[in-house]
């Protein structure tokens, strides 16, 4: 279990885009998901920051399927067309 601290400063990147994505993603989504997928989070933040940019960008995409899940999760929910849990 990661503590909401960590989780936190885990999604400041210090790279503006990134945070723009993240941090809405960890306060209205992250709350609302599975346990295996908070944890494709949890690996998810292990990654490379370009790396991470490329995938919210849709240039990429991951190899691993964990974190494609949480990479599509992230890009319907923090677009131009969020859809957020209610």
């Amino acid at each position: 279990m990661v503590n909401e601290k960590r989780l936190f400063w885990g999604s400041r990147r210090g790279m503006l885009e990134l945070d723009l994505v993240l941090m809405p993603f960890l306060e209205r989504v992250y709350p609302t998901l599975e346990q295996a997928d908070k944890e494709s989070y949890w690996k998810l933040l292990e990654c490379e920051d370009q790396d991470m940019f490329a995938w919210f960008m849709r240039r990429q995409d991951p190899e691993d399927p964990e974190l494609q899940r949480i990479v599509t999760l992230v890009r319907q929910t923090t677009g131009p067309d969020a859809k957020f849990p209610q």
